[in-house]
């Protein structure tokens, strides 16, 4: 059985860093990602990363802020320093084994979420 579990989560000050953590179990994923989904928003894409680490991809509103890194095959991070108050929302980890472009959205099997919140 495919799972992934997010943790690192919790309650920070604006300005603090966070490191969320994403273990998966039950098969090896190509790529990776993180997305998040804010209270009364769609869900968005944070970043991914290829099956060894080596190609990365951010949206804009995290560059230079978020890192998405990943220890072995199956374990991905998201580093997030100079939080700010809008990147409260839960985040999710999410994976695939379809050979796509890491901007490509697609994933098929997501985490159940871990929240961020992060105060002014």
């Amino acid at each position: 059985q495919v799972q992934l579990a997010e943790s690192g989560g919790g309650s920070v000050q604006a300005g603090d860093s966070l490191r969320l953590s994403c273990a998966a179990s039950g098969r090896t994923f190509n790529a990776m990602g993180w997305f998040r989904q804010a209270p009364g928003k769609e869900r968005q894409f944070v970043a991914a990363i290829s099956w060894n680490g080596g190609s990365t991809y951010y949206e804009d509103f995290v560059k230079g802020r978020f890192t998405i890194s990943r220890d072995n095959a199956n374990t991905v991070f998201l580093q997030m320093n100079s939080l700010k108050p809008e990147d409260t929302a839960v985040y999710y980890c999410a994976g695939r084994n379809r050979l796509r472009t890491l901007v490509d959205r697609r994933y098929d099997y997501w985490g159940q979420g871990t929240q961020v919140t992060v105060s002014s």
